[in-house]
C-alpha cells in the first residue's frame, strides 16, 4: 500500500475540494441533492487503476470532498470498485430519502471495494451499502477513471472545470439535466438548462 506525504495529502484534499466546489455551481446543485463520487487512488497517485490502492490518499480526498459537500448539505455517494459491482456507501438516511436498495457487504481496500469505498464507510456516521443509486445522482465527479455515469439521473451531461487532474488522476464530472420535450416549436426555461 502506498503512503503518500503530508505535502501531497494536503494537495489532493485541496484539488478535490476546489473541484467539488466548482462543480457545485456549475451543477446548481441544492441542499439534499445527491452526489456521486468515483474514485481510483492508485490513478491519483499516477499508477494504473487497482494497482496501488491508497487509504491515506483515499481519505485525504474524502475530507476535501466531504467538506465541500457538508457546506451545502448535499449527500455523499461513494462508489465502490467493480469487485463489489459498483455499489456504493451512503448514509443511512440518504437510502431512506431515496427509496435504495441495501445490500450486505462491507467495502475492504486490497479486497472487494476499494479504499475510497472503505473510507467513506469508515467514516460516514451510519452507513450503508445500497446496490444502485437507481440513476438518482444530481451530480458525480470521476476520478481516474472509475464509470459513474449509471448513477446520474437522466439527461447526463459533460462539465468541464478549471481543475483537470487531483493528483495525477484524469476527473471527469457530469451533472443531470432536465429532459428537452417537445420539437422545433418549443421554448425553453433557460434556468432548467
Amino acid at each position: 500500500m502506498n503512503h503518500p506525504d503530508i505535502s501531497f495529502q494536503e494537495q489532493i484534499f485541496r484539488e478535490s475540494r476546489d473541484a467539488v466546489l466548482e462543480l457545485i455551481e456549475a451543477a446548481r446543485l441544492k441542499a439534499g441533492d445527491l452526489f456521486v463520487v468515483g474514485c481510483s487512488s492508485s490513478e491519483v497517485l499516477g499508477e494504473k487503476i487497482g494497482t496501488g490502492t491508497s487509504v491515506d490518499t483515499a481519505a485525504a480526498l474524502y475530507r476535501g470532498i466531504r467538506e465541500a459537500l457538508d457546506s451545502r448539505q448535499i449527500l455523499l455517494a461513494g462508489q465502490c470498485c467493480e469487485h463489489l459491482n459498483r455499489a456504493l456507501v451512503v448514509e443511512e438516511t440518504a437510502m431512506q430519502r431515496y427509496g435504495l436498495w441495501q445490500v450486505n457487504a462491507i467495502p475492504q481496500p486490497d479486497h472487494a471495494g476499494g479504499a475510497f469505498g472503505t473510507v467513506c464507510y469508515r467514516e460516514m456516521k451510519e452507513p450503508v451499502l445500497v446496490e444502485s443509486l437507481q440513476q438518482r445522482a444530481a451530480a458525480g465527479i470521476d476520478i481516474g477513471g472509475t464509470l459513474i455515469g449509471m448513477h446520474i439521473r437522466p439527461v447526463v451531461v459533460p462539465v468541464r472545470l478549471s481543475v483537470k487532474t487531483i493528483g495525477h488522476a484524469s476527473i471527469l464530472c457530469a451533472r443531470s439535466r432536465i429532459p428537452y420535450t417537445g420539437g422545433q416549436r418549443a421554448v425553453y426555461d433557460e434556468a432548467l438548462l
